[in-house]
C-alpha cells in the first residue's frame, strides 16, 4: 500500500477504516465502527503491537519448538496479523482462515498485501467458520485460534462446550487452543469460558491485564487449552519479566483468585455481552 491517506469502506459488520499508524512508518490500523481490529506492519509482520495478539503469539512459540511449521486453522481474519506472524515466524506452516465478513477480506486483500506472496501456504475462506471447523478432518490442526467478533461483540456460541468438543477433534495429540474474548470487569465471560475448555481439554490458562483480573476495568482475556501441558511456568516468568503487565494463570489459579462459573452450552448460553468500546 503506498498511500498512506486512510481508507474507509461499508463491510458486513459495519464501517472499516484503514488509518496509517502514527508511531510506524509502514504499519496500518483497522477499525470497524471505531473498534480497533487489527494492526499490520508490512514490512515487519513480527510486529504485534495489540497486547492480546503479543499474549497469544507467545503461548504458540513456547508451546512449539522455535521455527517449527504449524497447521494452523483461524476462525476471524482481521487483518490476518497472527496469520502473518505465524508465516513469518514459522515459514511453512499450512494456515486456513474463516472470515465471514467478504468486503473486510476485499479492504485487506487490496491495501493490506493479501495475498500467497505476502503470506505463504495461506488459504482465507470467505464463510462461517463454525461449519468450516465442523468438516474438518479428525486431528488435522496443530493449532485452532478463535478471534471473531461481529458488530463489536464476540460470537460467544463458539465458546460453548459443543463447539470446543469440535475443536478438540479438530487438534492433533498436543495441539494448542487459542481464543480472545473481550471482558467486562466482572469477568462472567472468560470464568465461564474457562470452565467450559476446563470441560474438554485437562490443561487451561488465562492471560490478562491485572486490571481486568481484579475487577478494575474491562479488557482482553486470552485462553489457551491444550491436551499436553502448557507453557505455564515460562509464561508467568516471561509476564514477569515485562514487569507483570499480563499475568498468566491456572485454571486453578483464576479459580482462586475470582470463583469459579458454569460452563458456556447450548443449553446455558451467556447472558448479555459487553460490546468492545469505540
Amino acid at each position: 500500500m503506498e498511500s498512506r491517506e486512510a481508507v474507509e469502506r461499508q463491510v458486513r459488520f459495519g464501517t472499516a477504516r484503514l488509518a496509517p499508524a502514527p508511531y510506524r512508518p509502514t504499519a496500518w490500523l483497522l477499525t470497524v465502527d471505531g473498534v480497533l481490529q487489527s494492526c499490520v506492519d508490512l514490512t515487519d509482520p513480527t510486529y504485534l503491537h495489540m497486547p492480546y495478539a503479543t499474549w497469544a503469539a507467545k503461548v504458540l512459540d513456547l508451546h512449539w519448538p522455535e521455527g517449527e511449521p504449524v497447521s494452523a486453522l483461524q476462525v476471524g481474519g482481521g487483518g490476518f496479523t497472527i496469520a502473518r506472524y505465524l508465516a513469518a515466524t514459522r515459514p511453512g506452516s499450512p494456515q486456513t482462515v474463516y472470515e465471514l465478513d467478504g468486503p473486510l477480506v476485499d479492504l485487506v486483500r487490496s491495501h493490506l498485501d493479501l495475498d500467497l506472496d505476502a503470506i505463504a501456504n495461506l488459504r482465507v475462506r470467505v464463510e462461517d467458520g463454525e461449519p468450516g471447523v465442523r468438516r474438518t478432518p479428525d486431528a488435522t490442526a496443530d493449532v485452532v485460534v478463535m478471534d471473531v467478533f461481529q458488530a463489536g461483540t464476540v460470537a460467544i456460541h463458539l465458546a460453548a462446550v459443543e463447539f470446543l468438543r469440535e475443536i478438540a477433534r479438530v487438534l492433533r495429540p498436543g495441539g494448542l487452543y487459542l481464543g480472545n474474548m473481550w471482558s467486562s470487569a466482572e469477568m462472567t465471560l472468560p470464568l465461564r469460558a474457562a470452565a467450559s475448555l476446563a470441560e474438554v481439554f485437562p490443561h487451561v490458562v488465562l492471560l490478562a491485564e491485572p486490571g481486568l483480573l481484579l475487577g478494575k476495568r474491562a479488557g482482553n482475556a486470552v485462553l489457551a487449552a491444550s491436551d499436553r501441558e502448557l507453557p505455564h511456568r515460562a509464561l508467568a516468568e516471561w509476564a514477569q519479566a515485562g514487569g507483570n503487565r499480563v499475568f498468566c494463570l491456572s485454571a486453578a489459579q483464576l479459580t482462586a483468585l475470582r470463583g469459579t462459573a458454569p460452563p458456556l452450552t447450548a443449553d446455558h448460553p451467556a447472558d448479555a455481552v459487553t460490546p468492545v468500546p469505540r
